[in-house]
Formats: C-alpha cells, structure tokens, sequence
C-alpha cells in the first residue's frame, strides 16, 4: 500500500514522497522489517523517538512521530497526537476490519474478563466462533497470544481483527479498559455493542478524579453509531449501580438494555430468585414476558451480574432468549476467577481470585461469606505504581470480613513492598482491626495460610488470579498462586498421613 493511499488522516504533517510503498508497521522497532512504517510512541517511561535509527537500521521507511527530525532521511509524518493517528493509520491499513465483524465491547471496574468469556463460551455452545481480547489473553480460531495489556495498542487491535475476518471469525468480545478509551487504542473502532458491568474506584493513579474515570468509560457509549455500519447499536448498562443508572440516562446513539438483580431495580433482564450455593449460582432470567432458568458453576451475586451481562448481549446479536439461556448454563468459567486448587480432601477450601479493587474484594469475601465457612482465611496485597488509594480501603474491606488476614507482597514493581503494606495498615488499623499479620514474602503468606486452614475454611488468595509470575523491580518472574497453595496443600497431606501413620498429632512445617 502507498502512502498516498492512506493520507491525509488528520492534521498531520508530511515530508516525503506519497509514492513511498508500505509492506508493513509496527511501534516495536525490534519488529520492523524493510518497507515498515514505524511509530515512534511517546511514553511514561521511555520514548519512542529514542529507536527511530534502530527501526531505520532494520528497515523502516517512513516515521511517524511527534517531532520532525531533519537529520532523518526517510519519509516523516508528524502528528500532535500519536497515539489517534496510529488508530486512524491503521484502519486503513488494515482494510477496515471492523466492519466485518460484530465488535462487543465491555468496559467497567470488575467483571469484564468473566463476561467476555461467558459471551465465548455461550457463543461457542450455539456453534459460533467468537474472536476474545481481554486481561488473561487474546484467542481466536485456535490462536491464543499473551495479553501485554488488557486492551493492546491500536495497531495490534487492528491487526488482530483483520486475522479473525479473514479466518472466518464473525463476532468479537473485547475487554476494554479506561486507559485504552482515554490513551486512543481503540480510536475509530465501531463497536456494535457496548456492555457496562460496573464503575469503583481504581486507577486514580491515573485518572485522578472518580468523574475522569467515568467519562473514560462513557466514552466507549457515546462512540456508539458514529462508524460507518448501518445497524442497531446496542447498551446494556447494570442499573445496580449508581454510575450505570447515570449512563442509562444519557442521550447514546443505542438501544439501551439494561440489567439488574436487584428487587427495587425496573430492568429489561432481570434475575429474581436467586439462590447460591458452593457449586454455583441459580436463578430465574426475566425478559420481554419470559423466564428461562438459568444454573451457572460461577459463585457470587456478582457473577449473576455477570451472566445477566452476557445473556443480554448474546440475545442483542439476533440469538433467541431460550437457547441463549440454555448455553450460558453451560458456560465455563475463567481462570483466576474463584478458582478452587485441589485440596486432597483435606476439609478445607482453597480459592485464587484477580480481585484486586475494594470492590471486588468485597464480591468475592460476600460470595465465600454467603457459604457459611468456618472461618475465612484471606491473603493479599497490592500492586505498586498503582492507584495508592484504594490501599487503605482494601485493608479494611479485607478484615472486616475475613477471620484472619496474610497481608502481603502482589506485584510490587518499582515500589517498596513494605510501604505498600503500610499504605494497606492504614486502612486495617482506622477499623480498629488486629486479625491480620504482615508477611511480606508472598510465599511464605501464602504457606502459612494453608498451615492455618483446618476443617470447615476457605482460604481466598487475591490479587493476582491467572497471572503465572510476580513483577519486583522491572523484573517479571515465574509465580503462580495455585501453584504455590498446591505445593503446600501436597505437603500439609504428607505430613497429615505421616502423622496418622504415627499415632501422633499433625504438626506444622
């Protein structure tokens, strides 16, 4: 493709020949090839501008940056806004590819990862391929890929839409966070659907303001019906919570559907006789006049949220009430959700969850909670160079409703784990709390933890969910919390079974 072909986009500067031919792009100067396109990024932490000579070296034909270089000899494109021109670049580039799929989008605080994979997998039992980008990986027609970024950057967005297409994918589930609607990578997408789990605090780090944060999300609502598509655009906004009641008021470009489980709540799908149980969640699906069961293997009146979420946008694609329902019942969860590890019948529960906000803390303790446990035994920290304020908060949501608490080390990346800590301390000692002890080895918590649990407990290990490592320093290294409870639960039984073998008491190790 010529460059001419493509500009002009908007506003942008151009020094070169529009002859210039385009084999390929990429931000990633190590991935530039001879005839790319490169786009210099400006960043928190590095700047793209530093590797224009490298992807030059490795090929690189035209820049695309914020600044022109005149020493540089290649074509140039300068624009005040990188970040929108790679979305608007790409599109283009791309062919479109969005208009040859149906694009869900789902954005809130908590719940965007189990919704997308309930969408697949109810999507999957109609006979359906769906196409995922989320937090845990982006899949499609039997590729799956390591998510760098819950929403990636636009061109990998595009990249990846252009393979579904043309793979045969017809619809796609993508996560889509705040900082992707405020940083651009979803810039010019026409999204079919727009789902709205929920708004709590998180991100203030980046945000500052809990109304910056809101509007980053309604943007993703008020980007409906602007594309070039000539179809329904659809909302489904949880009115359970106050920031959807909000958005279920404002003037979009959609039918809006909303949702609800609650009982004061008026909804288009609503959940009444809800009953849960440690093997899942039941309850009646109410829409249009009609009530479908519904049986899902998810825990928590959040996950009925969830699966009300993902049968209102399933049905929102033309898929009848009664079969939609029918396979979400048989949808399967996502990993690091609630997930039990093996506990060799030990008596006890042990549970991995990706909360790692006030709020979804508070879902996933009232769901173990609503279990009637023994005694609920809860290990987490949180992450650093992160939102600091929702430290304190977590502290106290996490002893006031556990038995006993392992405060500890999460990803604690360029931060000192131990002020992290004391930021959470602040939290626990303004509740007057002291069911807690700090050990900062994520391990050694996690250890002792499984030595506590006796009969009759639940044992919630929070933060980190399906990650598979730890990020200290700039370093990422292998960590896996089932791996790490399991390794310890094997352990506990040994040493259980030497004792019995022994006629003596079970000791700890």
């Amino acid at each position: 493709m010529k460059l001419k072909d493509i500009l002009p986009l908007n506003n942008e500067k151009f020094y070169g020949d529009g002859e210039t031919e385009i084999s390929g792009v990429s931000y990633d100067s190590r991935k530039v090839k001879k005839g790319f396109l490169f786009f210099a990024l400006p960043g928190h932490q590095t700047d793209g501008k530093k590797y224009i000579r490298d992807a030059i070296a490795n090929g690189a034909v035209v820049i695309v940056s914020d600044a022109y270089d005149k020493d540089i000899k290649v074509a140039q494109i300068e624009s005040g806004d990188v970040f929108g021109f790679m979305s608007l670049f790409c599109a283009k580039f791309f062919n479109y590819p969005d208009r040859e799929l149906t694009i869900l989008g789902i954005t809130g605080t908590n719940g965007k990862t189990t919704v997308t994979y309930m969408i697949e997998s109810i999507l999957a039992n109609l006979g359906v391929s769906c196409g995922v980008i989320g937090t845990v990986n982006y899949r499609y027609g039997g590729k799956v890929i390591e998510a760098s970024n819950t929403t990636p950057q636009s061109l990998d967005v595009y990249k990846m839409m252009r393979e579904m297409s043309d793979g045969g994918v017809k619809h796609l589930a993508m996560e889509v966070s705040s900082h992707a609607l405020s940083l651009g990578r979803v810039g010019g997408i026409d999204f079919d659907t727009a789902v709205f789990t929920n708004l709590t605090q998180d991100h203030l780090d980046f945000h500052k303001t809990m109304e910056n944060y809101f509007q980053a999300k309604a943007s993703l609502f008020k980007s409906l019906g602007v594309g070039k598509k000539n179809n329904t655009k659809f909302a489904i906004i949880n009115v359970d919570d106050d920031y959807g009641i909000r958005l279920s008021k404002m003037s979009l470009n959609a039918e809006i559907k909303s949702y609800s489980a609650a009982a004061e709540n008026k909804s288009d799908f609503h959940a009444e006789n809800i009953f849960i149980s440690a093997s899942g969640s039941k309850f009646d699906a109410l829409y249009n006049g009609q009530t479908q069961n519904i049986s899902i293997k998810h825990i928590g009146l959040h996950n009925v949220h969830n699966a009300l979420a993902s049968l209102a946008a399933v049905v929102c694609l033309g898929y009848s009430f009664d079969k939609t329902a029918a396979a979400l019942s048989a949808s399967t969860q996502a990993p690091g959700r609630l997930e039990r590890v093996d506990t060799k019948n030990l008596g006890f529960e042990v549970a991995v969850d990706y909360a790692h906000t006030e709020d979804a803390l508070k879902n996933v303790l009232a769901a173990i909670k609503n279990l009637n446990p023994q005694r609920i035994i809860t290990v987490f920290g949180a992450g650093g160079d992160r939102d600091r304020t929702k430290r304190p908060l977590m502290g106290k949501t996490a002893t006031e409703m556990s038995d006993f608490v392992f405060v500890t080390s999460d990803n604690p990346r360029t931060e000192d784990p131990e002020k992290i800590i004391l930021d959470i301390e602040v939290g626990i000692k303004k509740a007057g709390k002291k069911n807690y002890k700090v050990v900062v080895d994520r391990e050694q918590a996690i250890k002792e933890a499984v030595v506590m649990a006796e009969k009759g407990d639940v044992v919630l290990i929070a933060g980190k969910g399906h990650e598979t490592y730890q990020i200290i320093g700039t370093q990422k290294t292998h960590f896996n919390d089932a791996e790490i409870a399991l390794k310890y639960i094997i352990v506990k039984e040994k040493q259980r079974l030497q004792a019995r073998q022994l006629g003596q008491k079970e000791f700890g190790f």
